[in-house]
């Protein structure tokens, strides 16, 4: 008998005993977090683990200071939108990034960071 691994993500919500979170709470924990980003004020220091790796997947994806909060602010929108289809976890902004940059390339249009 085999037992399958929980994805990492999921796991991820249960580290150090915190309990799994539902996505509506997700959600509402995403929406907070770009919130203080769009605010420029992250004013906590306490952040689940999957928060983190979005904060790091944001940081990693050097945005331009004339384009951060726009592309922010769609990345957000797209966030939302996923999950109420359904998604358990919000998407990294580079998946979003990707995805976008994707299209973009495959209507023949500039190939843009967001």
């Amino acid at each position: 008998m085999m037992h399958k691994k929980a994805p990492p993500e999921r796991m991820a919500r249960q580290i150090d005993g915190l309990p799994e979170l539902d996505a509506e709470t997700i959600l509402g924990q995403f929406n907070r977090l770009m919130n203080e980003l769009l605010r420029g004020n992250l004013i906590r220091n306490t952040f689940r683990p999957w928060e983190i790796a979005l904060l790091l997947d944001i940081q990693m994806c050097d945005l331009r200071d004339g384009q951060k909060r726009e592309t922010l602010r769609r990345y957000q929108r797209a966030v939302q939108r996923q999950m109420e289809k359904g998604s358990r976890d919000p998407m990294k902004l580079s998946d979003y990034l990707a995805a976008n940059k994707a299209k973009r390339l495959a209507l023949g249009g500039p190939a843009t960071l967001s």
